[in-house]
């Protein structure tokens, strides 16, 4: 955890986004005349698909048919005749 005073955090509002892009901090205090005001701290992003489902990765393996029923599988969702 970094602080710094407005001014400060003003002047280099971009390099604190950067610090913590990179990792560098995990949050930054900003504060007036020594108190703490502020907390600025990265956006928490949604998990994407990959991430959710990677934690199950090298638990189970597919067969080598996996695909093998596809084109009837499309067919009964009427994809392709």
């Amino acid at each position: 955890m970094c602080q710094m005073n407005v001014l400060e955090a003003k002047t280099n509002f971009s390099k604190i986004i950067a610090m913590l892009e990179n990792g560098e901090e995990k949050e930054v205090i900003v504060a007036r005349a020594g108190k703490p005001v502020v907390r600025i701290a990265l956006f928490e992003q949604k998990k994407s698909f990959n991430q959710i489902f990677g934690i199950a990765k090298g638990k189970f393996t597919l067969p080598d048919d996996i695909d093998e029923c596809n084109d009837e599988i499309a067919r009964m969702f009427g994809i392709i005749d």
